[in-house]
C-alpha cells in the first residue's frame, strides 16, 4: 500500500506551491507561511504512520497482553412471562416477569493450539440474596493435542443431558429448560476440572475428572442444591463423568453417560455416601420432524439419604416436535422427575408442555407454551402460559 494517498498528495501539492513563492519581506507574512509548512509537515507524518499500521499484519491488540491471537465476544439472555394459577386453593398464583439470563461470552484464540473460552451469567437481573446471581457458567483453557483429541482445564460444564452443554435459547423448544434436566440432572452444571475429549469414527467421548456435588440432610438430599458453582468448593471427593455419542445414521444419535463420586457429602455430612448418576439419551430427526428423549437416575448411599427416600433420583421425558415452516415449529413434551422415589410415598412431579417456537432470525426467537402440572399431596403445581423471547450471538 503506498503511503502517500489522495489525502497526502493533497497536502503535498499545498506544501509545494507555498515553498515555490519567493520570500516576502513582510514578517507577518512569512511568519504565516512557515506556520503552514510546519503544519503540512504534521500532516504527512500522521498519514504515513497511519499507512504503517493498516499496512502492518500484525492484529491489533485487545486490552493487555501482546496482541497476538483473535479474541472473541458473544453471549446470550431471555425474557419471561409466567401467568400460572396455583393448584393449592388460597395460595398466590405465579404471575410475574424475569430477565432470567444475561450471558457474555469471551474467547481468545493463541494459536491454532490453544485457546481460552467463557461465559459470565447474570441470573434474575440482580445479585441478591432473593435469588440473582453474578457467576461464571464456564472457564477453561483447550488443547488440540491431535486432529481428533482435545483436553480442557477449568470451569467445564458436565457432559451430560441435552441441555447442560447446548442452553442458549433459539436452540431448543419451551420457554423454561425442562424439569427433568434442571432437577435430576442439575442443568446449567458446572464443575472445576480438567477432561479429554476426542473423536472416533462415528463416536465421540468425553472423560472428566472433576469437582463434586455437595448433598445435604437439610435440602433432604436434593442434588440441585448441592451444586457449588466452583466457588471454593470442597474438593474431598472429586467426581469422575465418562459420556460416549453415537451418530448411528445421519439423522439418529444415541448417547449415554456415567457419573461416579465417592462421598457425596464430602466428609460434612455422615449421612450420605457415595453416588452414581446414569444418563441415556436419543434424538431422532426425519425432515422436519424431530424425537427427543432422555431418562437419568441418581444412586445414593448412606442413612440419611435412604431415611427420606432421597437414595434414587430420577426423572425421564419425550418431546417430539415438528418445523411447520424454517421459522416457525410446534413441539409437545411429557416429563416426570421425583427427587425422593426410593420410597413408597407419592412424590414425583409430572409436566405436559405444548408451544410453538418463532424464529425471525436463526440467533432470535419467540416462544409460546402452556403447561399442566401434578404434584405430590400438600405440594403446589401450577398451570398456565409462558412467552418469552431469546437470543444468542
Amino acid at each position: 500500500m503506498a503511503k502517500f494517498k489522495s489525502t497526502t498528495l493533497l497536502s503535498t501539492l499545498v506544501g509545494a506551491a507555498l515553498l515555490s513563492q519567493p520570500v516576502m519581506a513582510d514578517p507577518d507574512l512569512q511568519k504565516e507561511i512557515d506556520a503552514l509548512k510546519k503544519q503540512n509537515q504534521t500532516i504527512m507524518e500522521r498519514m504515513n504512520a497511519t499507512m504503517d499500521m493498516m499496512e502492518s499484519k500484525q492484529p491489533a491488540s485487545h486490552g493487555h497482553g501482546s496482541g497476538k491471537g483473535k479474541t472473541t465476544v458473544g453471549g446470550y439472555g431471555e425474557l419471561h412471562y409466567s401467568n400460572q394459577a396455583n393448584s393449592i386453593a388460597g395460595q398466590p398464583a405465579k404471575k410475574e416477569i424475569d430477565l432470567h439470563r444475561f450471558i457474555l461470552f469471551l474467547g481468545h484464540e493463541f494459536s491454532k493450539d490453544i485457546r481460552f473460552w467463557s461465559e459470565m451469567e447474570v441470573e434474575h437481573a440482580t445479585a441478591d440474596p432473593n435469588g440473582g446471581e453474578v457467576a461464571m457458567e464456564q472457564a477453561y483453557l483447550e488443547f488440540d493435542l491431535s486432529d481428533k483429541l482435545q483436553s480442557r482445564a477449568g470451569i467445564l460444564l458436565v457432559p451430560v443431558g441435552f441441555i447442560n452443554e447446548t442452553h442458549e435459547p433459539p436452540v431448543f423448544y419451551g420457554v423454561e429448560r425442562n424439569n427433568v434436566e434442571k432437577y435430576i440432572i442439575p442443568t446449567t452444571w458446572r464443575e472445576g476440572g480438567v477432561s479429554i475429549n476426542g473423536k472416533a469414527g462415528d463416536f465421540k467421548y468425553d472423560l472428566v475428572v472433576h469437582s463434586g456435588l455437595q448433598i445435604s440432610s437439610g435440602d433432604n438430599y436434593a442434588v440441585r442444591k448441592g451444586r457449588k458453582g466452583v466457588r471454593e468448593a470442597p474438593a474431598n471427593a472429586p467426581a469422575v463423568t465418562a459420556r460416549v455419542k453415537w451418530n448411528v445414521t445421519p439423522g439418529l444419535e444415541l448417547g449415554a453417560a456415567l457419573q461416579n463420586q465417592s462421598d457425596m457429602g464430602q466428609g460434612m455430612d455422615a449421612s450420605v455416601g457415595a453416588g452414581t448418576l446414569t444418563e441415556a439419551h436419543a434424538v431422532w430427526q426425519v425432515n422436519k420432524f424431530t424425537l427427543k428423549a432422555l431418562y437419568a437416575s441418581w444412586n445414593i448411599t448412606g442413612s440419611g439419604a435412604a431415611s427420606v427416600g432421597a437414595d434414587k433420583q430420577t426423572g425421564w421425558y419425550i418431546e417430539p416436535s415438528y418445523k411447520l415452516t424454517p421459522k416457525m415449529g410446534v413441539f409437545a413434551r411429557y416429563s416426570t422427575w421425583d427427587n425422593r422415589a426410593g420410597d413408597n410415598a407419592d412424590s414425583a412431579y409430572t409436566q405436559s408442555d405444548i408451544g410453538v417456537n418463532y424464529w425471525p432470525h436463526e440467533d432470535v426467537v419467540v416462544k409460546m407454551d402452556f403447561q399442566t402440572q401434578t404434584a405430590p399431596a400438600g405440594k403446589s403445581a401450577y398451570n398456565g402460559i409462558n412467552l418469552g423471547i431469546g437470543y444468542m450471538f
